[in-house]
């Protein structure tokens, strides 16, 4: 297939545009509403393009459409494709005012409450009109979706084996322990000195066990030769855990960096349990080889300035919540 004669002078990215939409709406009349155009129009570019190509882009059914193998590759380029006209843009806007600029990010919700605050805080002093849009990806699974739809350039959180594979990259900001946490009027909080195993049928609050800190609760409870206890409530929400310990008898395992913003309110106590682990890594996960916008290194820049002031995994953090 020759590009200037198939494709350079033929392919539009309006083109391209028209598939990703179909893909995202999951039918030719929905996408064609979203575009303000007619169906046959639509079916008409989209032939086109199979036609020029020589492949099935989409299988169609009466549920909707799917990419095929050969659609799904186009997808993948067509992201890189906007994602790089997008990042120019930002470039664009960036040097003509230096103090705006725009950044889509991700971030777990520990983060939320630890590190990224401080770093918006502190970008905004010399960015004042920075537009900061912060996507909330808890799992891996959501981490690679918005990655690989170039939905956000990079985001900040747990580093995993998982993190680490041949399409991601990973930088390191700080390591951090997990402390367990109890309400101020809970019974195990007046102790002086607690073993685990004493904890095993009191009413947990465990995040999903294929999240990250789930992993690490099991992690901790395999190291003192425990199972895991059985869960009372399961969620990952850090502001429902807040409120369930606070005014009842739970117990749960929070990463240091929460501490501080949960802790504020003197409601919540460190429970002292020595548990064996070894530090969570927390950082910056992105594509491999995916030029990231002026906007996007300033803001990595200043989460690495912030980063080399929060305590060492070795810091003993009991007193936070005394």
């Amino acid at each position: 297939m020759r590009w200037n004669a198939q494709i350079g002078r033929r392919l539009k990215l309006r083109d391209l545009h028209y598939l990703l939409t179909v893909v995202q709406a999951g039918s030719m009349a929905k996408a064609a509403t979203l575009l303000s155009v007619s169906q046959p129009v639509m079916s008409k570019v989209i032939a086109d393009m199979e036609q020029m190509l020589g492949v099935r882009l989409l299988d169609r059914s009466p549920r909707g459409v799917e990419p095929t193998i050969y659609g799904r590759r186009l997808l993948a380029s067509s992201y890189a494709i906007f994602d790089e006209l997008r990042q120019g843009v930002i470039d664009i806007e960036h040097l003509t005012d230096p103090a705006a600029g725009e950044l889509s990010i991700g971030s777990n919700e520990a983060s939320t409450l630890g590190i990224v605050p401080a770093i918006i805080q502190k970008i905004r002093r010399k960015h004042p009109r920075l537009f900061i849009q912060l996507t909330l990806v808890n799992t891996f699974t959501e981490q690679r979706r918005e990655l690989y739809e170039r939905k956000i350039e990079f985001t900040i959180g747990g580093i995993t084996e998982a993190s680490s594979d041949r399409d991601f990259e990973t930088e390191l900001l700080f390591q951090q322990r997990y402390f367990l946490v109890a309400g101020r009027h809970n019974p195990w909080s007046r102790r002086s000195r607690i073993e685990l195993a004493e904890l095993i049928d009191e009413p947990w609050i465990l995040p999903s066990p294929t999240g990250a800190r789930g992993q690490r609760m099991a992690e901790v409870f395999r190291a003192s030769g425990l199972d895991v206890p059985r869960c009372t409530v399961e969620t990952s929400s850090f502001q429902l855990s807040h409120k369930l310990l606070e005014e009842g008898p739970f117990i749960t395992l929070l990463p240091a960096s929460v501490l501080p913003s949960l802790t504020k309110t003197a409601s919540l106590q460190i429970l002292p349990v020595s548990l064996p682990q070894q530090p969570a890594s927390i950082g910056i996960i992105k594509l491999k080889n995916r030029r990231l916008s002026s906007v996007a290194e300033i803001f990595i820049e200043t989460a690495r300035a912030v980063a080399r002031s929060v305590p060492s995994a070795d810091s003993d953090l009991v007193g936070l919540a005394s």
